[in-house]
């Protein structure tokens, strides 16, 4: 570590003297080379090396360039490693609680929940306690496998009704290098699958959630319908302002994102992309999609915006 401060104390007349890109290039460098000289056949790693390069893919766009001792893919596991140990230990279990139910118990009550469909968990807790098997009911209700049928038509059929008229709200969470969590809420309709507005904040509230409503939908553009969760974020603030909008408000059912498809594709596809550790090239060209966060549509499909060097749809 002192080695390496000595090697910024050197490099300070670059770094303010116009050669950043150089200066930063020549750091990186010389600490992979001070690596080497401590380490035998493969260099053992410590946790300020670690934390250098954290820094280093923070602050500079090419450091995957100069990296020899390890790979990008590296670099980025122990960022997520960092994070996910930081709200581990935050958030971790106590040891105690209930005592755990034998193997032997859960296959049981599995197989009797399968052959007698028509048995609820106080039937087979019953049946239970004539086997001198002591276990409660609710231990029972919870082990049982669940019988969820087929989504109804009835949703679809609104869906497919309304899409003309109605708007899906949803928010996803984004972890940041700081060990921070930022809370995006997006807005998307239906009719073309359009982000028509977002916002990041860290601490949602229900009335920063209603001013959302109202920046989104200025004057008379309100739509008929708003399809949302459950979530407390969604208070009475949030609910008086969009009452007053004229605006109505779709709830889904309890642990049921199918339920609002769109909303759950979008958020699914930025989560899918965020992961993706390999390095992508920067884009040179203006997006074709000016104004919009993402668009959502299956290859091929019409969209009301002009593709790049395509001329646009003739309306019918």
């Amino acid at each position: 570590m002192i080695t390496l401060l000595l090697h910024v104390l050197r490099l300070l007349t670059f770094l303010f003297g116009g050669h950043r890109q150089l200066a930063v290039e020549n750091l990186a460098l010389r600490q992979q080379l001070a690596v080497y000289k401590r380490t035998t056949a493969r260099p053992k790693l410590r946790t300020t090396d670690r934390l250098f390069w954290i820094w280093l893919a923070r602050v500079w766009a090419g450091w995957r360039q100069p990296l020899v001792i390890v790979t990008a893919n590296t670099v980025l596991r122990w960022q997520r490693r960092r994070f996910r140990e930081y709200w581990s230990k935050l958030s971790g279990r106590s040891t105690g609680g209930r005592p755990a139910v034998h193997a032997e118990i859960k296959t049981l009550i599995t197989r009797m929940a399968t052959a007698n469909p028509l048995w609820g968990a106080p039937r087979i807790h019953g049946e239970l306690r004539k086997l001198g098997i002591d276990v409660a009911e609710r231990t029972v209700s919870r082990l049982m496998p669940k019988r969820r049928p087929r989504p109804s038509q009835t949703w679809r059929t609104f869906l497919a009704n309304h899409v003309g008229d109605l708007v899906a709200l949803d928010f996803f969470t984004v972890p940041t290098a700081r060990l921070r969590v930022l809370f995006v809420l997006v807005m998307l309709v239906h009719h073309r699958r359009r982000v028509v507005h977002f916002n990041v904040t860290e601490h949602p509230t229900a009335h920063w959630t209603a001013q959302q409503i109202v920046d989104a939908f200025p004057d008379d553009s309100a739509p008929s319908y708003l399809l949302r969760d459950r979530d407390s974020v969604y208070g009475l603030v949030f609910r008086q302002r969009v009452k007053g909008m004229g605006i109505g408000e779709v709830l889904t059912a309890p642990h049921c994102p199918w339920q609002n498809p769109f909303a759950e594709r979008l958020i699914g596809f930025h989560l899918a992309r965020m992961s993706e550790s390999r390095p992508r090239p920067r884009r040179t060209t203006p997006a074709p999609y000016p104004g919009s966060l993402l668009r959502v549509l299956p290859p091929g499909a019409y969209s009301p915006f002009a593709r790049q060097g395509r001329a646009p749809r003739p309306a019918n």
